[in-house]
């Protein structure tokens, strides 16, 4: 990453993994409405009599719960309003009790719901079996698990009995930090500092290769051990989808004045260049004062509440996915992807209803089984942001960066014009080259071909969106020609070349400077 070459003399080094994750749990058989009329022939249930029945599975589920609850020792508590914080609430509760491993607490609050209903059809005179929303009570479950630290498990108590589960990669590297004996400071769900950086790397790198559904289904029967009762005589197997994930990497600085010194001008390019829908300034903790500047150890694993800084996220998104960036703990600059759309990435396998076939470029999946994918595509997504980042901060002069481009070039035997960045065509690409969200996962002719559109172009006029999309591919292969952009293998997609990031973060600065200041600079 350009940012670990340019200031790798002021920093401690960085980690990267899963930050936090949700995980949802569908039982497939009870999940659809044919599959839960299978369901109710096995148990010989009429529709008129669903009611009573699926009351009666509810009761006990919350049975089996509170009984848990009550041979584990933990407080059981029922919440008015869902609108409560309840990870805020269960961390006081453990703060309370000294709680570092073991269960915490459990809540039940009423939500609204995807469950089945049994409804009149007038026009037919028979009952129908739907899905439909409606609200239920959830139960849930916390715990500071030893393997996998702080985190909840979420249970629909009415059919069709969906399970959510958040853990917290960062908590999960705690966990193994302290059996591996390493000293490091922990904010929240960051670390300011580590003893061993390329130990905790090589931790947090092992959840990459754990067995997904072994784990989770140990957390739920944890939850509620009647869950095998209750859907008797169907197996007890939930698929297991990750429904949200975030990836962050860590950059730590040695100290906070080294990460302050540079941080304004990376949100300042962040906003000039990446046209940003989103900054938010908020209040994070301060890191505590374990190192006076020059990162030495601790005398004591601690964190420390008291100070607060005024903080600057900057956030990009597309597609329900996102790449942000902010600083955290003082002296730490985070990365972050997060990817709730899978749809537009892909993964080399068979596809799904094909397992003897070629392996090929496919959609990637919410499963577990893409999980390993997901972890890969989010971490390139980061280093690209980084490095478009990182080049606003290169120390060369703009005549030295942009000459190449701004010069008529031949390639494979075919001319090419130069680039004119003042000209609005040019402009208009450069400026589209420079969002943040194009770091997650590239862009494509159609994406081009949107900036290039006016208000006279009726993408319904087939005439018309030819014309722009030859325009766009004529657009795509200067840029390749000037070496700005390349083109992801087996793939219509394009991501920036490291000349590129460092043509378009030097242009576009420097537009956005008012003359006297770039005169005054000059000076």
């Amino acid at each position: 990453m350009k940012l670990m070459e340019l200031y790798g003399g002021k920093l401690m080094g960085s980690i990267k993994g899963w930050d936090r994750i949700r995980f949802r749990g569908t039982l497939r058989w009870l999940a659809n409405v044919d599959g839960l009329r299978r369901f109710l022939g096995m148990s010989h249930v009429l529709l008129k009599d669903f009611g009573a029945w699926a009351e009666a599975k509810t009761a006990l589920v919350r049975q089996s719960c509170a009984e848990q609850a009550e041979a584990l020792g933990i407080k059981t508590l029922y919440l008015r309003s869902s609108n409560v914080d309840k990870d805020g609430l269960a961390r006081r509760m453990a703060a309370e009790k000294g709680i570092s491993n073991g269960p915490i607490c459990q809540m039940s609050v009423v939500e609204p719901c995807m469950a089945p209903a049994i409804e009149g059809n007038r026009s037919s005179k028979q009952l129908e079996l739907n899905y439909r929303w409606r609200k239920c009570v959830f139960i849930y479950h916390y715990f500071d698990d030893p393997q996998v630290g702080l985190g909840h498990v979420r249970l629909q108590s009415w059919l069709p009995l969906g399970a959510t589960i958040c853990i917290n990669g960062r908590h999960w590297l705690e966990k193994r930090l302290q059996a591996a004996g390493i000293a490091y400071i922990k904010d929240g769900n960051c670390f300011p500092w580590i003893e061993d950086v390329a130990a905790a790397q090589r931790l947090i790198d092992e959840q990459l290769k754990t067995e997904w559904p072994g784990l989770l289904e140990r957390l739920t029967r944890q939850a509620c051990p009647a869950l095998e009762r209750v859907i008797a005589p169907l197996r007890f197997e939930y698929y297991w989808s990750a429904e949200e994930t975030e990836w962050a990497t860590d950059v730590m600085f040695k100290s906070a004045a080294d990460l302050e010194a540079i941080y304004p001008k990376v949100i300042r390019y962040g906003l000039i260049v990446s046209d940003s829908p989103a900054v938010l300034r908020y209040l994070g903790r301060r890191k505590p004062e374990f190192a006076d500047g020059r990162g030495r150890r601790p005398e004591e694993v601690l964190s420390d509440y008291r100070r607060r800084y005024e903080g600057v996220r900057l956030k990009h998104w597309i597609n329900r996915n996102s790449v942000k960036l902010y600083n955290k703990g003082g002296n730490l600059l985070r990365l972050e992807t997060t990817i709730n759309n899978t749809r537009d990435f892909k993964v080399y396998r068979t596809p799904e209803n094909r397992p003897d076939a070629p392996l090929s470029w496919q959609k990637l999946r919410k499963g577990v089984a893409d999980l390993h994918r997901r972890a890969q595509v989010s971490d390139a997504a980061n280093e690209r942001y980084g490095d478009a980042l990182g080049a606003a901060l290169v120390e060369e002069k703009l005549r030295e960066v942009v000459q190449g481009a701004c010069r008529r070039v031949v390639k494979n035997g075919r001319p090419h014009r130069a680039l004119n960045p003042w000209s609005e065509l040019d402009y208009k690409l450069l400026m589209f080259l420079g969002r943040g969200e194009l770091a997650l996962n590239g862009f494509r002719n159609r994406d081009v071909r949107a900036i290039l559109a006016t208000s006279n172009d009726d993408e319904r006029d087939e005439q018309r969106r030819w014309r722009l999309s030859a325009k766009a591919t004529r657009c795509l292969g200067l840029l390749r020609a000037h070496g700005l952009i390349r083109k992801v293998p087996r793939t219509n997609r394009y991501v920036l070349t490291e000349q590129g990031r460092k043509f378009t973060a030097a242009l576009l600065s420097a537009s956005a400077v008012e003359v006297s200041k770039l005169m005054e600079l000059a000076a």
